[in-house]
């Protein structure tokens, strides 16, 4: 059990702050990591951070837990808050996110593979040629990333 749920045994649905990491993985040829989710979106590998975890630390795990890929150096590209961002789930958990947005082109091994649980498809897109069903929340990153990489 994580840090997430470990807290939802004490708290249940109420509103909570929880930060977490999303992170772009770019290939050699520019190409962009997505990853499709168990509700049928696109979107980049991330997830929440656990307790005494850098967020440098959560996104290469994130990254490595959802798509089989280790990487290396994390640039930041920005931070992302407020309540635009609320979240309300099907089981009524609600919280509001701190995203920590990274951006890595290092590639350091693994194998490209959707992990079953929470990725059912992994794979790399032309940013001129992204997928149907990207996530509505992800797209404005998305575009963060590449003024990111434009710099």
């Amino acid at each position: 059990m994580g840090y997430v749920e470990d807290l939802r045994k004490i708290v249940g649905n109420q509103p909570l702050n929880l930060v977490g990491v999303a992170v772009a993985v770019v290939n050699g040829n520019g190409d962009l990591l997505l990853q499709r989710r168990n509700d049928g979106q696109w979107g980049v590998p991330g997830g929440f951070i656990e307790l005494g975890e850098s967020t440098e630390e959560a996104g290469r795990r994130e990254v490595l837990e959802e798509t089989g890929l280790e990487i290396g150096k994390l640039d930041l590209v920005g931070v992302y808050s407020g309540k635009q961002h609320f979240v309300k789930l099907p089981n009524g958990d609600q919280f509001y996110p701190v995203t920590i947005a990274y951006i890595s082109k290092e590639i350091k091994g693994g194998v490209l593979k959707a992990d079953g649980q929470e990725t059912t498809e992994v794979m790399f897109f032309r940013v001129s040629e992204l997928p149907e069903g990207l996530n509505p929340l992800i797209k404005n990153l998305i575009k963060q990333y590449f003024m990111f990489i434009a710099k």
